[in-house]
């Protein structure tokens, strides 16, 4: 714990100082206003449980004794004294400096159920503890973002709280961590799927696969404690094809298998990052494309029904991360999803696009407007 708050100091900007005021000053207040001192570091001395603001306020004139500026008195439970807390961390905060945003970082979310390495992964990535390392499910509650730089590239390292079963998350602060880990997702531009190689792909793994996949994320699916299985012939390939038929929609994602304990093969998830982040922001030529879709239509006609036939004009790509293209046809209601998903995997064939979820949009054209753009 006290490497975990050193190390914390020298990562803060501005120190809460948390204490007691029904306690008074003790010998572990002393011990850490001397640790913070040394730090040089802003620090705001907050008195909690001072719920009687008047009796109280008496009480307060012992903190100065700890020689690190005025207290502030509060209740954290009534949220009394909060804004002049608020407003003496925001007097403390830096600067903002021009281009704070690294647009080369690429941002990792590393996701999954509490307990399947998240943090262990993390802390192999970058040689020191940075987030706190136990079997107790759940003990990373929050998000912490870590900068990350090595020989392939520049990196900001997302390690999220686990999303527990919904008939598990009793707490309110666990309902916060769930929330967090979307949020989490939401930032990034790739996410790492751990899945613990003893237990197999749970329903909750889909889940949050899900959700990365939704939210048109690059993923990929990191198999950890891979040096716990028992091994044979085949076993790797076995494994795979079972990780895609619980998670068929994530075909796409590549699977790397690891142990975030020993280390094994963790060097190699960082080309893998690099090429599933430049699938996720590909652009393609609109000329090129439809060269690919007419290629496709050649080979399986479009579906008709009840005599109609769908015409697909043309398509354009109109966003990246992910790759996201319109499809315009005479009838959207013809553009089955079988035939949509036949075009996908057409674009993949001739693109790549791995790791990335690939999306089409149907726009309707009448025939006289397809006849005016000469289509």
């Amino acid at each position: 714990m006290r490497e975990q708050a050193n190390l914390a100091i020298s990562m803060a900007d501005v120190i809460i100082f948390l204490t007691d005021i029904k306690q008074g000053v003790t010998a572990a207040d002393k011990e850490i206003s001397l640790m913070l001192k040394k730090s040089k570091k802003p620090i705001v001395l907050v008195c909690n449980k001072a719920d009687n603001y008047e009796k109280d306020q008496q009480e307060i004139y012992e903190f100065y004794n700890l020689g690190i500026g005025d207290p502030y008195p509060i209740s954290a439970s009534n949220a009394i004294g909060i804004g002049d807390v608020l407003d003496k961390i925001y007097e403390n905060f830096p600067e903002k400096t021009e281009n704070e945003e690294d647009d080369d970082n690429i941002k990792v979310a590393v996701i999954g159920k509490p307990n399947v390495g998240k943090s262990s992964l993390i802390n192999n990535i970058l040689g020191e503890n940075r987030a706190i390392v136990s079997s107790i499910a759940g003990t990373t509650r929050d998000a912490i973002d870590t900068e990350f730089e090595n020989e392939k590239g520049k990196y900001v390292l997302i390690d999220t709280a686990g999303v527990r079963k919904k008939n598990k998350v009793k707490e309110s602060i666990e309902k916060f961590s769930i929330m967090r880990t979307l949020l989490a997702i939401e930032r990034a531009d790739v996410c790492l799927m751990l899945i613990d190689a003893t237990e197999g792909v749970t329903d909750q793994d889909a889940k949050i696969a899900g959700e990365a996949h939704e939210s048109g994320k690059g993923v990929i699916i990191v198999v950890n404690k891979w040096d716990a299985m028992e091994k044979e012939t085949g076993t790797l390939e076995k494994y795979k094809k079972e990780v895609y038929d619980k998670l068929k929609y994530l075909s796409y994602a590549p699977i790397i298998f690891i142990s975030a304990k020993t280390g094994q093969r963790v060097h190699k998830l960082f080309d893998l990052i690099n090429h599933v982040a430049e699938q996720n922001r590909m652009r393609i030529s609109t000329s090129i494309l439809n060269q690919v879709i007419n290629e496709a239509i050649a080979i399986v006609q479009p579906p008709t029904d009840k005599g109609k036939r769908l015409k697909i004009y043309y398509g354009t790509q109109v966003s990246t991360r992910p790759p996201t293209f319109v499809i315009f046809v005479n009838n959207k209601e013809l553009f089955h999803f079988s035939y949509e998903r036949y075009l996908v995997n057409q674009i993949r064939k001739e693109f790549g696009l791995e790791g990335t979820p690939v999306r089409i949009i149907a726009r309707e054209k009448s025939d006289k407007e397809a006849q005016k753009e000469g289509l």
